[in-house]
């Protein structure tokens, strides 16, 4: 069926959309686990934003010192924010690039690498490793979403 867009019913049964499902659920868990590691550094490192997530640490003047920025924290959160902005299109450009009637062979090359890149980014961001070992891992992941969004305009609009 290449070329050919799926139909919806058809869509379990499409192997290139489970790929999709698979790995989309993998770097979404990705995204998630990274408000867990902030939590666990921000209570480390007892380094708070909101004045009621220091009650637990005194009240008043005595509380006010945990209502501060921490380099660690803000690092993660960093990481966190990178994730937001290239994940979240590559579950959008890879939906529509999955019901375009790609091969499986390339769908999976697609969702594999952009899935290793951003493991690679993240782990690069929380070790740290030294640049340009995250620049690359950013890179090669907005380039597969670049990839896909070229084939579904090639496809729907026969660029």
């Amino acid at each position: 069926r290449r070329g050919e867009m799926a139909k919806s019913t058809q869509l379990i049964d499409n192997e290139v959309f489970r790929a999709y499902a698979t790995y989309t659920a993998i770097v979404l868990l990705k995204m998630m686990l990274m408000s867990l590691i902030t939590a666990y550094f921000r209570i480390t490192r007892k380094a708070f934003v909101n004045p009621e997530d220091t009650a637990s640490f005194g009240k008043g003047e005595s509380a006010k010192k945990y209502l501060r920025t921490d380099p660690d924290v803000e690092r993660v959160r960093r990481g966190h924010l990178n994730d937001l902005e290239n994940i979240v299109p590559f579950v959008g450009i890879g939906l529509l690039y999955a019901l375009s009637g790609p091969e499986l062979s390339t769908a999976l090359l697609h969702f594999r690498i952009f899935t290793g890149a951003r493991i690679l980014h993240t782990l690069a961001y929380l070790i740290p490793l030294p640049q340009p070992g995250r620049g690359l891992s950013w890179a090669v992941g907005y380039s597969v979403t670049f990839s896909m969004a070229y084939k579904v305009l090639k496809t729907a609009w026969l660029l």
